[in-house]
């Protein structure tokens, strides 16, 4: 009769079993820390990119002779300013275009109750108006268009989104002020083997999310200016609501520019008519392959080096993870990563060879 095979007992100390549950604790608890305040990480990842954009303004003062304070309050005051003075010019005409557009809502409804007009066919082909009211007779307004406690949904929107903007200025303001300087630090606590292996990566990051973030606001605005000049010699009255609409959706990557040609072209339709409405569309069509093709190519060729299906797949990661912020913070994360690894690949010692 053979042996009964021996048990074997495998035995942790206690410290280990301590170390792991510390371990395991310490990754609930910081994950419970960012849901709990994921706004407020959001406005400081909003903060790092403002940052990272403005940094090369200050540098270019600093290299005049100015001290880091002065020069990061100047650039300061200089966004405010540039921004103040863009909100006096199109503010007003926005508020007009907008409450001219929600006036002429109802003709359009009006239109498509009847069946007339471009989109009257929903009506007659598809019975949508039918479909809507006896939704509504079974739901209610807010059940069908998902509006409940509206009145105190929308203040506590504006009180969130006023505090925001608020936080997101200082914070701006006191990474450029001492950004730097904490990163010098962070440096010096690393070991000296080690330190120009991460200055490298930090330089790469910077010149990734710097160029990145300065670059897409550079074709948003572009995509704004050129889809309102297109508008204006169309004759639309809501030129300027609709191109910053299109300025502002341009800065999510891939996606955001398809949906500002559908909404741009959708309105263009129905105020404008078919023939223009068509124009519209081409305008968008072309714009687009230049951008895609041209724009990009020579704003991120030199920062941000990713491949389109990177991209495309960062941006869908980004949407899906944090919604509208993981789209615009997915590429720059993306170049990141890439530099991160591209440096720690390079720089990999070879394995040694059999003696």
């Amino acid at each position: 009769m053979a042996n009964a095979a021996q048990e074997r007992v495998v035995s942790f100390r206690p410290r280990t079993v301590l170390v792991v549950l510390g371990i395991l604790l310490a990754t609930l608890a910081l994950l419970a820390l960012v849901y709990l305040a994921w706004h407020i990480i959001t406005w400081i990842l909003i903060a790092v990119f403002l940052a990272l954009a403005l940094d090369p303004a200050v540098e270019f003062f600093e290299r005049r002779g100015l001290r880091r304070g002065y020069a990061t309050g100047i650039v300061f005051v200089l966004a405010i300013g540039l921004i103040a003075g863009l909100g006096f010019l199109l503010v007003p005409p926005l508020v007009d275009q907008v409450r001219s557009f929600v006036d002429y809502v109802p003709k359009v409804i009006d239109d498509v109750t009847a069946g007339r007009g471009p989109f009257g066919f929903l009506q007659t082909e598809y019975h949508i108006v039918d479909r809507v009211r006896e939704a509504i007779d079974k739901q209610g307004a807010g059940g069908v268009l998902g509006i409940t406690g509206t009145g105190l949904a929308v203040a506590r929107g504006v009180l969130t989104a006023v505090a925001g903007v608020v936080a997101i200025a200082f914070l701006t303001f006191f990474m450029l002020l001492d950004g730097r300087r904490l990163v010098e630090r962070f440096y010096n606590f690393l070991p000296d083997r080690s330190r120009p292996r991460w200055r490298r990566i930090g330089t790469e990051i910077y010149r990734t999310v710097g160029g990145y973030v300065t670059g897409n606001i550079l074709i948003s605005v572009i995509a704004g200016v050129a889809s309102a000049i297109v508008l204006f010699s169309l004759g639309s009255d809501y030129a300027i609501a609709l191109a910053v609409v299109v300025a502002v959706l341009d800065l999510i990557p891939l996606a955001g520019a398809t949906l500002a040609a559908v909404l741009v072209s959708t309105v263009a339709f129905v105020e404008l008519g078919w023939v223009k409405g068509v124009i519209v569309v081409v305008f968008f069509i072309v714009y687009q392959q230049l951008e895609n093709h041209i724009l990009q190519p020579i704003i991120y060729g030199r920062t941000v080096q990713l491949t389109p299906l990177v991209v495309l797949v960062s941006v869908l990661i980004g949407a899906e993870l944090a919604g509208v912020l993981g789209a615009l913070a997915a590429i720059p994360v993306a170049g990141i990563v890439q530099a991160v690894g591209r440096e720690f690949l390079s720089n990999r010692e070879p394995a040694p060879g059999p003696t």
